[in-house]
């Protein structure tokens, strides 16, 4: 990744460009470099911000999507940010939306893409196979529509991480902690304009997990990336930043 990961006072993230600010959040098995298609599109008119979330650092009794919100909120404050767009993808969609329930006053925009927060066929409870690296990679292809996409880098991270065990528990924790956490009843409340992209053959959070949100979010679009599962920003990074470049200029730009 050609981008430097920034260290201060307690954040690693990092930082490129000017103007208004994008808050870009990873998922749970997410990578920095999963945001770089994004950062290089948009660097050079927007104010680009990925903190890493400490899934692995914050105490494991509190460990949840609530915990990670009021860490967005923490780095918010310590950017000394005002209003952001905030861009989530699986597990940091539904953080961004956890942190917009609460604080709406922060937030211009939102933008997720195969997030949870309604449902999602990830992992599971466990990790049955965890010491079979075969069995990792078909789990990794699975979060795609082109098992491509899957190198040999991205298999090799996953499987590391998940045969540490005290990282596999707290991956396991957020799971389950997003499984419990169902914000149906919630949406309703985010009036700020939300926009919806999603791969059409995503198999972690369905397309009518998307048509869901779309449904109870009053403020919101909905865009189709074919060919594509559940991480657009990676997979079909051209068409995900086309959508998203439209979707800002509409909200940002008038």
């Amino acid at each position: 990744m050609k981008y430097e990961v920034i260290e201060d006072d307690g954040f690693k993230y990092i930082e490129a460009g000017k103007g208004e600010t994008l808050v870009l959040l990873h998922g749970l098995m997410g990578e920095l470099s999963n945001w770089e298609a994004v950062i290089g599109h948009f660097e050079d008119r927007y104010h680009i911000l990925v903190p890493i979330l400490p899934l692995y650092e914050l105490p494991l009794l509190t460990l949840g999507v609530k915990s990670l919100s009021k860490f967005v909120h923490k780095f918010i404050k310590f950017k000394k940010l005002g209003q952001v767009v905030l861009i989530g993808n699986s597990l940091g969609g539904h953080v961004g939306l956890v942190f917009t329930n609460s604080h709406q006053e922060n937030v211009k925009a939102l933008v997720l893409t195969g997030s949870s927060g309604l449902y999602e066929n990830a992992f599971g409870g466990t990790f049955p196979r965890r010491e079979s690296y075969d069995y990792v990679r078909e789990k990794v292809q699975f979060t795609f529509y082109d098992p491509a996409t899957a190198t040999k880098e991205l298999v090799d991270e996953v499987f590391k991480t998940i045969n540490e065990r005290s990282k596999v528990i707290r991956i396991l924790a957020l799971a389950k902690s997003a499984i419990r956490h169902n914000m149906s009843k919630e949406l309703s409340r985010i009036t700020i304009p939300v926009s919806l992209i999603w791969g059409k053959q995503d198999k972690v959070t369905p397309p009518e997990v998307a048509e869901e949100f779309h449904q109870l979010l009053p403020n919101s679009e909905l865009n189709w990336v074919d060919q594509c599962g559940h991480a657009p920003m990676m997979e079909r990074p051209e068409v995900f930043n086309d959508y998203l470049d439209k979707f800002l200029n509409r909200i940002l730009l008038k």
